[in-house]
């Protein structure tokens, strides 16, 4: 027998849709309809406690137990970035501690502070104070790493290709995943994430690396740019030194397009001294005389707050103002001279 009591269950979709329905009002217009709650806001994340396990404490060490990390990427040059320093130092000594970590055989390891030691050197201290921090092998290039990349202003190209390699060593050993190219794709990234670099450019600086001595050099001297130094470190060594020499005789740099004539001859096992020289001997075309200035070049004198768009800007009006201190000879080319080319 059916109970004329109403069903409990969940109403048709037509009732459902009949209370959807704006109650009229009286005019004949519908009544608005309810405005839905706002979302409720997120809840911040529980800030994480930063305290170390074991407490850090800041200590005066003797400047000679403090030693240069293994196989330092970084330069300590005696330029006016360090005189600057030094003018710091012996006004309120160094306010911020080095990072070191015991060394086997005695003394300590600099992880971060090798231009501090220099300058506390320099200003005539005997000790200057650090921060003693037990790291892995790993952890210690990690940190030396990261340390001197954000905190430099000047970085010379084989540093930087250097010091990106060796973290990409380091986080690949950490990963444990072996030689395979996946493991090395992940590296890869995780380097790119920690220097705001994509891929292909930490893959280019590492590349760097495999230039001979002779071509590192040049490069750091600005003898060698960044894109024909990237195509020469694929070119077999032996050839490398031919092509340092022939920049060296020539007083020639390889452009881009060059460059790239040239490791595909070495591919091709076509590279010879000869063709070296012929290839360095030609004029450039117009697409090549591009001239590239380094991100690292225009903060030293910008600083790294200028914008691009700034820094073109004063370099252009400066270009203005000295073009405008030419001779009127030197400042116009001469169009017959031109033609007669």
């Amino acid at each position: 027998m059916k109970s004329d009591k109403p069903s409990r269950g969940r109403p048709p979709k037509a009732e459902k849709a009949a209370k959807a329905q704006p109650t009229p009002k009286k005019d004949g217009k519908a009544a608005p309809a309810e405005k839905a709650d706002p979302p409720a806001p997120e809840t911040p994340p529980v800030p994480r406690d930063a305290t170390r396990a074991e407490k850090e404490e800041i200590i005066y060490l003797n400047l000679s137990d403090l030693h240069p990390f293994k196989n330092h990427p970084f330069g300590v040059r005696d330029d006016d970035e360090m005189k600057s320093l030094v003018e710091s130092v012996q006004k309120g000594g160094v306010n911020q501690p080095a990072l070191v970590r015991p060394r086997e055989g005695g003394g300590y390891e600099i992880i971060a502070g090798h231009r501090r030691q220099m300058a506390s050197q320099l200003a005539g201290y005997m000790n200057m104070p650090c921060i003693v921090r037990s790291m892995t092998d790993d952890e210690a290039i990690l940190a030396m790493t990261d340390d001197n990349l954000r905190q430099r202003e000047t970085i010379l190209p084989t540093e930087k290709a250097l010091s990106l390699k060796m973290q990409y060593e380091a986080i690949k050993h950490q990963g444990a995943r072996g030689d395979s190219a996946q493991a090395g794709k992940l590296s890869l990234e995780s380097v790119g994430q920690r220097n705001s670099m994509s891929v292909k450019t930490v893959q280019r600086y590492i590349w760097l690396n495999d230039l001979v001595p002779e071509l590192k050099q040049k490069m750091d001297e600005g003898g060698l740019s960044f894109t024909p130094a990237v195509e020469i470190s694929r070119i077999r060594p032996k050839h490398q030194k031919y092509i340092a020499v022939a920049i060296e005789g020539q007083q020639a740099s390889p452009s881009k397009g060059q460059a790239k004539r040239l490791r595909e001859l070495d591919k091709d096992s076509k590279l010879t001294p000869d063709v070296i020289d012929g290839i360095l001997s030609e004029e450039k075309k117009k697409e090549d005389r591009d001239v590239i200035i380094t991100g690292a070049e225009l903060e030293k004198y910008f600083g790294k707050e200028a914008t691009p768009r700034q820094m073109k800007d004063q370099i252009v009006a400066l270009l203005d103002e000295w073009k405008e201190k030419q001779p009127p000879e030197l400042a116009k080319p001469d169009k017959k001279k031109d033609m007669e080319k």
